[in-house]
């Protein structure tokens, strides 16, 4: 199982990387990665999670702050998709499934264009 999640790790790392010229690289692990907005609270510093992905115990992790922030992004997804959402902005994946990482591809590119809108990119 660890080499499959690795694999997924593996396909979902550069979605997320790609736009690491628009974000802040906050984490760059071998089993994490994850990037931040520019937007940092000035009362103590925190700075704005976009997303990022984690193999974790049981599975693979993928965050997506943007379609927190703004939920409608997710009215288009598939109901595939949306069974793999834990909680408002997390994905999670067991196994390889190159048309729902294409997916989320799409709403990763969305995420970084709305937060740009936003100013937090």
């Amino acid at each position: 199982m660890a080499d499959d999640f690795q694999d997924i790790f593996n396909a979902l790392h550069p979605l997320y990387r790609v736009h690491a010229d628009a974000c802040v690289v906050l984490r760059n692990e071998a089993m994490a990665y994850y990037l931040g907005t520019h937007e940092v609270r000035a009362k103590d510093g925190y700075r704005t999670d976009f997303g990022g992905v984690e193999i974790k115990k049981a599975h693979v992790s993928a965050h997506l702050m943007p379609v927190y922030v703004h939920p409608d992004m997710l009215d288009q997804i598939s109901p595939a998709l949306r069974k793999r959402m834990q909680g408002k902005s997390c994905f999670n994946f067991r196994t390889m499934d190159r048309a729902l990482f294409e997916e989320l591809n799409t709403l990763i590119t969305a995420g970084v264009a709305r937060f740009k809108q936003d100013g937090r990119l």
